[in-house]
């Protein structure tokens, strides 16, 4: 049960709205798991909506699809917290920088409106994240940023492995050590297809899953006596 004093997040990454044919299997356009997402955050009267990378399949999405991607973030009724993953990175071409997206006073794309970090001081509030930039391999959490809010949100694009594991996917790594070093009081993560908690503990830290594989999204509650509550729900694919 949610109190009036709660914080409500819900995450979700690897939603890849895609104008291919071939490709769509998310619905007659391609923006469906985007709009399933938009649409959990208000059955979850969610403040705001955090989305981690490869929203969007790659940067070569025509107007028509960049055009109704806007439609839906316009209508969101609330916040939406962009990181820009490894499909959909800012390169100068990248989607984001066209269509209106970066006008949206409702929508925040960490790289594009704001370098690194966006805060909300109606919840002192901070989200952080590496964005992607290129094609190329980065660490997603180099460099913790240190806390200057109450509420501290991290966000990554990327592959978790264990220390002292060898990598199955050796590029965007993220180990224990790098997770615990955030001292964040959520890590939301994406790059990964399946919904999972991953890390030593010390940090909640979770991958969604892509919404249409997963079928939910992470309902997040940052609560009025400094608790995090962190659920799997449904959604209606």
């Amino acid at each position: 049960m949610t109190n009036a004093s709660d914080i409500v997040l819900v995450h979700s990454s690897d939603l890849h709205v895609d104008s291919d044919p071939a490709d769509i299997t998310y619905g007659d356009d391609g923006t469906t798991g985007l709009r399933i997402v938009l649409e959990a955050g208000k059955t979850h009267n969610a403040t705001y909506v955090v989305l981690v990378g490869d929203i969007f399949d790659n940067n070569r999405q025509p107007p028509s699809i960049v055009s109704r991607t806007v439609a839906l973030l316009a209508d969101a009724g609330r916040h939406v917290v962009i990181l820009p993953g490894n499909h959909d990175p800012v390169t100068p071409d990248s989607v984001y920088l066209r269509g209106g997206m970066r006008d949206l006073p409702n929508v925040h794309i960490i790289g594009v409106t704001h370098e690194q970090a966006v805060h909300f001081a109606e919840h002192d509030l901070e989200f952080w994240g590496h964005p992607h930039v290129d094609y190329s391999n980065m660490v997603p959490l180099r460099s913790p940023r240190p806390r200057s809010s109450r509420w501290q949100v991290a966000l990554a694009h990327g592959h978790y492995e264990e220390d002292g594991a060898i990598p199955l996917r050796p590029s965007w790594l993220i180990s224990d050590a790098e997770i615990a070093a955030t001292g964040a009081d959520y890590l939301a993560l994406g790059h990964w297809n399946r919904p999972a908690q991953v890390g030593p503990g010390i940090v909640p830290a979770y991958y969604s899953g892509s919404p249409d594989l997963a079928k939910t999204v992470n309902v997040v509650r940052l609560t009025g006596n400094g608790t995090v509550h962190v659920t799997r729900e449904p959604v209606s694919w």
